[in-house]
């Protein structure tokens, strides 16, 4: 081999061992640190800085927390349909006002009406007479000055009379006609003037006027005013598979608004048989108290309701639990060496100023309740 072709070997070579060491440096430089931490160990005097808890299980009920809207009670609550057709002629409430069962709410000019009232009159006349013929006959076939056939045919045309005087007495109170009139009416004396009303089936709040003067309306079907009792309401809360265990039927529940601090007792009352397609949620109906009718319909409320039925797991004080830097939740737990080490642990619910561990602990464990942050810099150091 020519002296340049030796050089250029002996170069070769010794280029190649050096990127070679390089590069088995560089490897060892990007190793990650081993990630493990150590227990924490504490002199007697650090020690003294700290509180332990034995984690032991405990029983409890759940608190499920959680949004609402609130509704009328609709067993407490009706919509007003108009008994007569004809155009309204005058509104008598507001929108808010008390009203009292069978209280005037509108006047309706309805020609209905007036037919409906000289009907029964007629009704009541035509009865009262056709009876005094049956009982005359009777007499009359006692003495037989008539026939039988003639005295059965007076009492059949008196009891037709009398169903029919029934019949009209009927729509008049189908029309809602209250019984002053109608006892007037009875005695053959004549109205000066009878309005069409519209009465309120119930006592209770006007929450909706949906007429106004000149409307026509149509017997039976035309919705004119809402009428309910604002002493109880609805709340429909929105309850999720996870929590939809711990419901049942009669549990309390607590409803807050966002305008008060006041806090409104309530029972579970139904729970859907259905989930909302849009958000996976379950309703639950609560028939909560309002006094001072502070809970107004479609109001958001949050809803606490506390189960009845009783669930049993680990309560571990609130104080223990810390955050790493993920924020993923851990506690400090004493070693048989008299260390502490940090353990994961998973949250479930919270119990007052407890939290139910699902996962990390076991009974027995001695977790660091007070002077958690202490250890934590102490491991950092």
């Amino acid at each position: 081999m020519s002296r340049p072709a030796l050089a250029a070997a002996v170069l070769a070579a010794t280029a190649a061992v050096g990127f070679t060491g390089c590069s088995s440096k560089t490897d060892a430089s990007l190793q990650p640190p081993s990630s493990t931490a150590s227990n924490v160990t504490l002199t007697t005097a650090q020690r003294q800085k700290i509180q332990l808890y034995t984690v032991q299980p405990a029983k409890f009920h759940k608190t499920i927390e959680t949004t609402g809207t609130v509704d009328f009670d609709n067993d407490q609550a009706t919509t007003v349909l108009a008994p007569i057709s004809g155009p309204a002629s005058r509104l008598l409430v507001s929108l808010g006002q008390r009203v009292k069962a069978d209280e005037p709410l509108a006047v309706v000019a309805s020609p209905d009406f007036a037919a409906a009232l000289s009907a029964y009159r007629k009704g009541v006349a035509t009865a009262k007479t056709a009876r005094q013929i049956a009982d005359l006959d009777k007499q009359l076939l006692h003495h037989r000055a008539i026939a039988q056939r003639d005295a059965d045919q007076a009492e059949l045309t008196a009891v037709t009379a009398e169903a029919d005087s029934q019949a009209a007495l009927q729509a008049l109170v189908a029309l809602q006609v209250d019984t002053p009139t109608i006892k007037a009416l009875e005695a053959g004396q004549s109205l000066a003037s009878v309005q069409g009303l519209i009465r309120s089936p119930m006592a209770g709040t006007v929450v909706e006027k949906l007429i106004t003067p000149g409307l026509l309306l149509q017997a039976g079907t035309t919705p004119c005013f809402t009428v309910a009792d604002l002493s109880r309401v609805w709340v429909m809360a929105h309850i999720f598979d996870l929590d939809l265990p711990s419901v049942s039927l009669g549990d309390p529940v607590e409803v807050q608004t966002g305008i008060d601090t006041n806090r409104y007792s309530g029972t579970v009352d139904n729970i859907s048989a259905l989930v909302d397609p849009d958000t996976r949620s379950v309703a639950v109906r609560v028939v909560a108290n309002n006094p001072g009718e502070v809970l107004k319909k479609r109001m958001y409320v949050r809803v606490r309701i506390q189960a009845r039925a009783e669930s049993s797991g680990l309560l571990v004080p609130a104080s223990a639990i810390l955050r790493d830097e993920e924020n993923l939740p851990f506690v400090y737990v004493a070693q048989a060496d008299g260390g502490f080490a940090r353990r994961q642990v998973t949250l479930g619910y919270t119990v007052g100023d407890q939290y139910d561990i699902t996962t990390g602990l076991v009974t027995g464990d001695q977790v660091v309740v007070e002077g958690g942050l202490f250890v934590q810099f102490v491991q950092n150091q």
